[in-house]
């Protein structure tokens, strides 16, 4: 399980290091993706393997399954560690939610989060009011 919220740095060559202890869940290699809410997702390769496995089982049909299978698919790359415990994140991810020097990774259960850490903030503060946090998850069942 990914858990925590990480400061690091995007250096000139778009090599990020990926948070110590996260690095055992992504030793054999990981998928990066443009993902929903204006980040970039870390999974797993097995991660990765369960997303296409219920992306397939959606309709051709819907319109829907259509623009999230072309969004998170064509917008991936298969990254590996290197022995810093860096991975490279391609330009096109990189200015696609325009991450700079500065970023936050932060564990979202099964997959891990790259956000540019302004966006970040505001993502945070739309949700540290306790009313708009209790109407975000209500019918979640939880």
């Amino acid at each position: 399980m990914f858990t925590g919220e990480y400061r690091h740095t995007v250096d000139d060559k778009g090599r990020l290091a990926v948070p110590s202890r996260f690095r055992a869940q992504l030793d054999g290699g990981a998928v990066v993706s443009r993902w929903i809410d204006d980040c970039l997702a870390i999974h797993t390769r097995a991660g990765w393997a369960d997303l296409e496995t219920k992306v397939a089982a959606l309709p051709l049909t819907d319109a829907s399954a259509r623009l999230f299978s072309r969004s998170i698919f064509a917008r991936a790359s298969e990254v590996e560690l290197d022995r810093q415990g860096r991975i490279l994140l391609p330009s096109y991810l990189r200015e696609g939610i325009r991450l700079a020097t500065e970023a936050v990774v932060l564990g979202a259960r099964d997959h891990a989060e790259i956000w540019v850490p302004a966006t970040w903030a505001e993502y945070g503060r739309a949700m540290d009011d306790p009313q708009t946090f209790a109407q975000a998850i209500q019918g979640l069942g939880i």
